[in-house]
């Protein structure tokens, strides 16, 4: 759920402003992947039809390198190290900014138990700053080069702490990038349209964050950062995962397809440790396509968490230690988790989900009609996933009741100490936000709804046609306090909710924006809310309790 700053029209004199803002600048252009090399540990890409699905791909495919991450959390929930060990590991923790770029995400309200969800943002760097990542990496022509976000998942807990779901999405899908800022550098980038895994080296994981809070509305807590010498350390320590492969696989360079990531397993279930462990994760080719390789890793990531609590490795001091070493060795954090204790808390509320409560899914996608190399979102079935996870909806239907919802308040808070004005006084600007990365804007949509608020008395309602922007869900913004009674008052003549009324510092006065769930009409189309479980068939689900799941291989990579 992207908003973008547009140039408004002015307000009249003693009305009550409506926004007026800047539009945003250009981009920085990117470099693209660079190749990978190293022979077997390589997974390029390369064109032709080799990789079946959207095989044939030109580019670079690098890692999934969230497990580290994962198991970092769940083995410090469950560590009971002493204070002085607890330093030592604070000290081997890399810190960044959690945020650090556009983003107006707001915190779920919690509910009459006071108990919020809880968002983790995994990102797998292909950096290859490091002897050990150039190594396992390949590509030294590319060393000391901004890394690219290339394996991003958000991993959601239930407010109740009773349900998990792990959302993924393909790293060449193009959304739109807000302006971000690299912490370190200062160097400020502007907002952009671009495949996400760019995030990255645009700002650092912050702008991954705020990227991925723009596109689904949800707001994040905590960042996680591995690179590829991370996982080998942390395969190495958890003693190997196992996986399947339904036929023989060979995961190599094929006839007008170069790369593959050297994974060669015969038929059946394998425990997969070190460099392997590397290989099945980098897997593309092998499982048909980037979709593929993000079910496989989701298979790896539900049998890594099983095998931790199978497992009865808390028990054994020596096992443990090397565990929480590697864990804190491997793992950069935004810096609210920069401590054991931090890491410790989170794992302590995660540890507790039912593995057949954990649901993994990828965000549903198209090809890209502007490349087809390239994906974005499935605008109807991705915008139901986000709407699920920004009301705390489980993925599946085993949980009975949820907690109770905080009571509502017969009149919002803002009201009595706010009274709205008449609505001849309110000023209101009218964006057209309904372009999607599949669709194009629906014309005079700004006008169309400036229009039926002049005829129910707002009439220094205008509309901005400056252009049109990318918006998810239509919203009603206002700047201060002492607008909050206009803006509840013009939601309230749209039908618009209540919850979609947001105070934000981008507007100087009552802004509608009309997003993409509202492209016909006068009136805002209530919205049906998506019922536990009922995820959409395109998310391709793998449940964390599966022991069967096994990989289909393509056949030109059988054995």
């Amino acid at each position: 759920m992207t908003q973008s700053s547009v140039q408004g029209e002015g307000t009249r004199p003693g009305v009550r402003p409506a926004r007026v803002a800047g539009q945003r600048g250009g981009s920085r252009e990117h470099g693209g992947d660079a190749g990978d090399g190293g022979g077997g540990a390589s997974d390029d890409g390369g064109s032709g039809g080799g990789a079946g699905g959207r095989g044939g791909r030109v580019g670079r495919h690098k890692v999934l390198r969230w497990s580290a991450a994962t198991l970092a959390i769940l083995i410090l929930g469950t560590a009971g190290v002493g204070y002085l060990y607890y330093e030592h590991l604070n000290d081997n923790i890399q810190k960044g900014t959690r945020s650090s770029g556009d983003s107006k995400a707001r915190r779920t309200e919690p509910n009459a138990a006071g108990q919020t969800p809880l968002n983790i943002l995994l990102i797998g760097s292909d950096s290859r700053n490091s002897d050990a990542n150039v190594s396992l990496g390949g590509d030294r022509a590319n060393r000391g080069n901004p890394p690219l976000g290339d394996v991003q998942m958000l991993v959601h807990v239930s407010a109740d702490r009773k349900s998990a779901a792990v959302v993924s999405i393909p790293r060449d899908t193009r959304v739109d990038i807000p302006k971000c800022v690299d912490p370190d550098t200062g160097e400020k980038f502007a907002a952009t349209n671009d495949i996400i895994n760019t995030s990255l080296a645009r700002g650092g994981a912050g702008c991954t964050l705020a990227t991925w809070q723009n596109l689904t509305g949800v707001y994040i807590d905590h960042w996680m950062t591995i690179d590829f010498a991370g996982v080998v350390k942390m395969a190495d320590a958890i003693g190997g995962v196992e996986v399947c492969v339904k036929q023989n696989v060979w995961d190599r360079p094929r006839p007008n397809v170069s790369g593959g990531s050297g994974l060669k397993l015969t038929a059946g279930k394998h425990k997969v440790q070190g460099k392997q462990a590397l290989q099945w994760l980098r897997t593309r080719h092998a499982f048909y396509s980037d979709l593929g390789r993000a079910k496989a890793q989701h298979m790896y990531m539900n049998s890594m968490i099983r095998t931790l609590k199978a497992q009865n490795v808390f028990t054994d001091a020596g096992r443990l230690t090397g565990l929480a070493e590697a864990a804190t060795k491997s793992l950069t954090v935004s810096e609210e988790l920069g401590t054991v204790k931090e890491l410790y808390d989170l794992g302590m509320q995660l540890k507790s989900v039912p593995t057949d409560r954990i649901t993994m899914t990828t965000m549903p996608t198209v090809e890209d009609p502007k490349d087809r190399n390239h994906l974005v979102a499935s605008d109807a079935d991705a915008e139901q996933v986000w709407t699920m996870l920004r009301d705390d909806v489980a993925f599946d239907d085993k949980g009975g009741s949820a907690a109770p919802k905080a009571p509502k308040p017969a009149a919002p808070a803002t009201a009595s100490a706010d009274p709205a004005a008449d609505p001849g006084e309110i000023g209101v600007l009218v964006q057209n936000g309904t372009r999607t990365a599949t669709l194009a804007a629906v014309g005079g949509r700004a006008t169309t709804i400036s229009q039926a608020l002049s005829r129910q008395g707002f009439t220094n309602a205008a509309a901005d046609t400056s252009g049109s922007l990318s918006v998810e869900k239509t919203v009603v913004r206002y700047p201060s306090a002492d607008l909050a009674g206009d803006a509840q008052l013009v939601a309230k003549s749209l039908g618009i909710p209540a919850s979609s009324v947001k105070k934000s510092t981008d507007v100087s006065g009552v802004t509608v924006t009309v997003g993409a769930d509202w492209r016909e009409g006068a009136a805002y189309p209530k919205q049906k809310a998506p019922k536990a479980g009922q995820l959409p068939e395109s998310a391709d689900k793998v449940v964390g309790s599966d022991t069967d799941a096994c990989m289909d291989v393509y056949s030109p990579y059988r054995w």
